[in-house]
């Protein structure tokens, strides 16, 4: 099992109205999101766990704060969106698989046990809540052989949401890191990995968590549900 961990932190999190950057918010455990995401890798997979945090907003902050983890520097954070900031992580890890989760997921920590199975064989993947599909959150479609056909906001008729943990093989992270090149400046990571599955054959596989608590903090109420299930 070869991969590394990224974790997105670089963007303005406007709609939480913090002045930091969204990751160093503080949950009810007293850790930050971020603390609380490495603390669940590390206990995962092993407390030498290379992790990456992609850094934009404050990133002094993020850097003071997690100063044992590497970091790469999306300069246009402010003008960019995932898709870019992803990219700057696949290049700086070299030919490693790489598992990756936005920097706002709070999530139980056993829900990255059930992803092992999928990183041992090197299966590329995107973990799942088949119980929520929310119109404004990520959603998927399936293909008639179970792997996605579709993911995006404005998915139709979507099964599900992503939840903003996924994983590429380090033989599937050439063709995703071109067409992350390729997607507009504004994209979201998903647009890369929707052309990568259309012009490329990507296979990637839903993950189902839907039995683990894991939300993306947005918005007070999202903080609010994270907290809930810490306590």
């Amino acid at each position: 099992m070869s991969f590394e961990a990224v974790i997105l932190a670089a963007g303005l999190g406007t709609r939480l109205g913090r002045p930091h950057p969204k990751p160093l918010t503080r949950l009810s455990s007293g850790e930050t999101i971020l603390d609380q995401q490495v603390h669940n890798l590390r206990h995962a997979f092993g407390q030498r766990t290379r992790i990456t945090a992609v850094v934009g907003f404050k990133l002094d902050l993020v850097i003071e704060a997690n100063p044992d983890l590497s970091f790469a520097y999306n300069e246009m954070y402010d003008v960019t969106n995932t898709s870019k900031s992803l990219l700057k992580a696949f290049q700086v890890t070299g030919d490693a698989g790489v598992l990756w989760l936005n920097g706002d997921v709070v999530f139980d920590r056993l829900l990255l046990e059930e992803l092992l199975p999928h990183l041992h064989s090197g299966t590329s993947f995107a973990c799942v809540n088949t119980e929520a599909v929310a119109e404004e959150e990520v959603k998927y479609t399936l293909d008639e052989h179970g792997h996605v056909a579709e993911l995006s906001k404005s998915v139709v008729g979507g099964l599900g949401e992503a939840v903003g943990i996924n994983f590429v093989s380090s033989c599937d992270k050439a063709a995703v890191e071109a067409r992350l090149q390729e997607c507009a400046d504004q994209d979201y990571f998903e647009r890369g990995l929707e052309l990568a599955i259309e012009h490329d054959g990507l296979t990637l596989w839903p993950v189902d968590i839907s039995k683990y608590s894991c939300v993306e903090v947005d918005v007070q109420s999202d903080l609010d549900r994270a907290n809930s299930f810490l306590s």
